[in-house]
């Protein structure tokens, strides 16, 4: 029996650009990790802090965000609000004693299939290092 750390990682992407990029990567069969789970949404500008706060509570040791390269935008500044947002959220992470390495924000545009790849096994094998999520503080697990 294999013992070794899965992580779960959440990825929140971006119905436009980041999602597409995703599924390229499976049409192309370009092989990464399964450690991810997908939740689509329209913009990453609409990815509430709330949201990733509630990926650790449920148990993901790491969460990736992804969207439009700046300038890309469906909705034309929804990824820079994402941007600006990364580092409270970063900082809030920190004071809630979460590795800012367990929060991703990253730009995967619609044909990038094997950048998405290529991130999801950067970001399994940072959170392989790190081991699994342990709360601190304020954030409780329930998984």
């Amino acid at each position: 029996m294999n013992t070794e750390f899965e992580p779960k990682i959440v990825g929140i992407l971006c119905n436009w650009c980041s999602y597409t990029g995703a599924d390229l990567a499976g049409i192309s069969r370009i092989k990464y990790s399964a450690n991810v789970r997908i939740v689509r949404v329209m913009c990453s500008g609409r990815v509430d802090p709330t949201f990733i706060l509630k990926a650790f509570q449920e148990g993901a040791d790491g969460v990736l965000v992804s969207g439009c390269h700046p300038g890309d935008c469906h909705y034309v500044d929804g990824n820079i609000k994402a941007m600006r947002r990364a580092p409270l959220i970063t900082e809030l992470l920190k004071q809630m004693g979460i590795e800012e390495e367990r929060y991703k924000l990253v730009w995967v545009s619609a044909s990038e299939g094997d950048k998405f790849a290529r991130i999801v096994e950067e970001m399994v094998a940072t959170l392989k290092k790190l081991g699994p999520f342990k709360p601190q503080g304020g954030v409780k697990k329930y998984a």
